[in-house]
């Protein structure tokens, strides 16, 4: 299992688990994470689960591809920045274990 800790806008923070070869949208969406609806199944086809990845993450996490349909979605979400990305795009593997994934406010 490889733990992910979700904080909320206000600070608040969830640590979930998660198996290998998930999603950090899954992560979100098995442990009711507020904020993370992930309402078109995670297939990158809407923003509802944009979150930041913390900057000591985004380099392991990787940054957004500028030319793909993730970074389409991203310039109509609210709240996006240079650490944006969708939780559906976010494979949880093994060396991400400890992630920490920021909700923007915007998401509630």
């Amino acid at each position: 299992m490889v733990k992910v800790t979700f904080v909320a806008s206000g600070g608040e923070r969830r640590e979930v688990e998660i198996d290998k070869g998930e999603t950090a949208r899954e992560a979100a969406l098995f442990n009711d994470v507020p904020g993370i609806d992930g309402d078109c199944g995670g297939v990158c086809a809407c923003a509802t689960c944009h979150v930041h990845v913390d900057p000591e993450w985004i380099d392991k996490v990787g940054r957004l591809q500028e030319d793909g349909m993730e970074a389409e979605l991203l310039q109509f979400a609210e709240g996006t920045t240079e650490y944006s990305r969708l939780a559906c795009q976010i494979p949880i593997k093994p060396m991400l274990d400890g992630l920490v994934l920021h909700v923007p406010e915007q998401q509630y």
